[in-house]
């Protein structure tokens, strides 16, 4: 196999993580964390059975999955390009949200009607997994499990939903979760006098760093050996096994799992043309009275002027800080700002988009900043970071094998969609690695990696809903 280049392009998957990121809200509140820079001096093993790459939550969770499946953790290693679990994981909005029906049309134009139905059942899942896991370990990641809203800002979304949810009805998706308002009543329930419709349905908050961190925790307390800053720079042929190239040595492997969701392509160059990083940006908020104490949110949300253009939101229960999300394509930003989303650059934030976030939400919420004081020292935005997703073009991940190099498997490219589909994907993938068939992991068909999917795409970009 040719060398990597290592350089960062704009818009290219073919890139290690940036080297000097910013620091989100979660990272910044889980410093103690010990494990946070483990092994950075050392040298790699000379050979270990499962190499996982990336600590990411896709990779904590893998190995996870394997240690559980009854595989020794002194197989295991574990390779960090920055400090553990310093990716998207750790930098989203903390969302645990399913798509409950919007995605349908959608992903029934590009994957066909059964698999969308199979795709939205499976997020659905997730949040189930996700509580039932925390529950089960006691994970202290703040996991809260709640109601989520999809506020319809104008007609045309409007509209667009009720087709969407029409469509995934009339098809047999399972609606009896869902709840609609419109008029007063989703304004009442949403506390947003613009909104003309709302749908709710049953979704989660988590703090994601601390999940990740469990999970690291949890396999390097059963023997899987954990080395940050230590990236994987290219994989080569060693007769049947795979040798893993980093700065601190080569580690021989009998399976190399890449968990490296927006960088997969640069041990991966196969998936160059279908995997794009994005950049995306949030924000965390001390809120104003108007959000405090018994008027805290209750629910999450989505707050949708179109497809591409909408915030998402949650309101933290431990501390009442709200984590403020902004879409990737939003038609109020310069065109610079635009183009710049297109990047694996996560060492620092717009501050365009964030006075565009500050701005949209005050809109949106107008008690906010109302009330006879201003908002004081230490009231309103806190902090805000960004962080690279995968966008793929056919909207879902790559899962599984990776049949042209035997012993390489895949569990990446979440569409910004991650926590609604890792605890299934990588419970999938470890089933792969260990030998039983793609029907055992539950997944939905199209998630599956295979060079036909590759050859199809390759015939027709089709573009994220995401």
């Amino acid at each position: 196999m040719p060398g990597i280049e290592t350089k960062a392009t704009v818009g290219s998957s073919r890139s290690l993580p940036n080297s000097t990121p910013c620091l989100s809200y979660w990272q910044r509140t889980t410093r103690a964390f010990p494990h946070l820079f483990a092994n950075q001096q050392n040298a790699v093993p000379s050979t270990r059975k499962y190499v996982i790459i990336g600590s990411g939550i896709a990779g904590g969770l893998t190995a996870f999955e394997l240690l559980e499946a009854g595989v020794a953790g002194e197989d295991i290693v574990i390779l960090e390009a920055r400090e553990a679990a310093s990716g998207a994981s750790s930098r989203n909005a903390g969302h645990v949200r399913p798509d409950a029906f919007r995605g349908f049309n959608a992903y029934s134009k590009v994957h066909g009607p059964e698999q969308a139905l199979k795709i939205i059942a499976n997020e659905r899942l997730v949040l189930q997994k996700v509580d039932e896991f925390v529950n089960k370990h006691n994970v202290p990641c703040d996991f809260n499990l709640t109601t989520t809203f999809d506020v319809c800002m104008t007609p045309d979304f409007a509209k667009y939903e009720a087709d969407s949810l029409q469509a995934y009805q009339q098809a047999g998706g399972d609606v009896s979760h869902i709840r609609f308002y419109e008029g007063a009543e989703a304004q009442a329930k949403t506390r947003i006098p613009g909104a003309m419709a709302a749908y709710e349905w049953p979704a989660g908050s988590s703090h994601p760093a601390k999940l990740a961190q469990f999970l690291l925790q949890s396999a390097i307390s059963r023997g899987a050996e954990l080395l940050t800053f230590c990236p994987a720079m290219e994989v080569t042929r060693n007769g049947a096994l795979w040798d893993v190239h980093s700065p601190r040595g080569v580690i021989t492997a009998e399976k190399v799992i890449h968990c490296t969701n927006a960088h997969a392509a640069l041990l991966l160059p196969l998936l160059e043309a279908y995997v794009r990083p994005n950049r995306a940006q949030a924000h965390s908020l001390v809120p104003t009275p108007a959000f405090a104490a018994e008027k805290a949110l209750q629910s999450t949300f989505s707050l949708r002027y179109s497809l591409y253009h909408f915030y998402s939101l949650i309101q933290r229960k431990g501390d009442g800080t709200l984590i403020l999300g902004v879409s990737r394509s939003n038609p109020t930003l310069s065109a610079d700002t635009l183009a710049g989303r297109f990047s694996t650059d996560d060492s620092r934030y717009s501050e365009e988009i964030a006075q565009d976030a500050l701005r949209s939400f005050s809109a949106l919420f107008p008690e906010y900043g109302s009330g006879d004081q201003e908002i004081m020292h230490g009231e309103g935005l806190d902090h805000a970071w960004t962080g690279i997703i995968a966008m793929t073009t056919d909207s879902v991940p790559f899962v599984g094998a990776i049949n042209s190099l035997p012993g390489q498997y895949i569990c990446a490219g979440f569409n910004g969609h991650g926590m609604a589909r890792i605890f299934t994907c990588a419970p999938g993938v470890a089933k792969i690695v260990l030998g039983h068939d793609w029907s055992e992991t539950g997944l939905p068909e199209c998630f599956q990696f295979s060079h036909e999917r590759l050859t199809r795409l390759a015939n027709g970009n089709v573009p994220s809903i995401w």
